[in-house]
């Protein structure tokens, strides 16, 4: 995870110990999260928000 910052790193880590522990729920429904993708995207999305150092979304080809 070098690409990422220091911070970024500490928020996906945060998110990580939830989800392993069972506690992360998705955002709107507020369902269980069970996929290990799903809680690195909610983790980089946080981290994104705060304005850490995360690298730009790949853009969608259409």
């Amino acid at each position: 995870m070098a690409q990422y910052g220091p911070r970024a790193q500490k928020k996906i880590k945060k998110v990580m110990d939830e989800y392993k522990k069972g506690t992360l729920k998705s955002g709107s429904t507020g369902k269980k999260v069970t996929s290990q993708k799903q809680a690195v995207a909610i983790g980089i999305s946080e981290a994104r928000k705060e304005g850490d150092k995360v690298p730009k979304e790949p853009k969608k080809q259409a």
